[in-house]
């Protein structure tokens, strides 16, 4: 097995619906433009509260990717 050399980035990821959306979100767009990602960690999370309810979430991850 070949060494390798690993990148990370930063983004946010939201979604109305839940955390792992929201993480799942910036992994899929990221995804787009980048083919070799191969892990995430969390960094933060929060979200957004209206009328007494979770109405929005924002993760921040870090991913990792392979650089060729």
């Amino acid at each position: 097995m070949p060494d390798h050399v690993y990148q990370k980035i930063e983004l946010t990821g939201s979604s109305a619906v839940s955390i792992e959306a929201a993480i799942e979100n910036a992994v899929a767009k990221a995804g787009e433009t980048i083919k070799t990602l191969r892990w995430f960690e969390v960094v933060e999370t929060r979200g957004h509260i209206d009328n007494g309810k979770v109405a929005h979430w924002q993760v921040t991850i870090k991913v990792g990717y392979t650089l060729p």
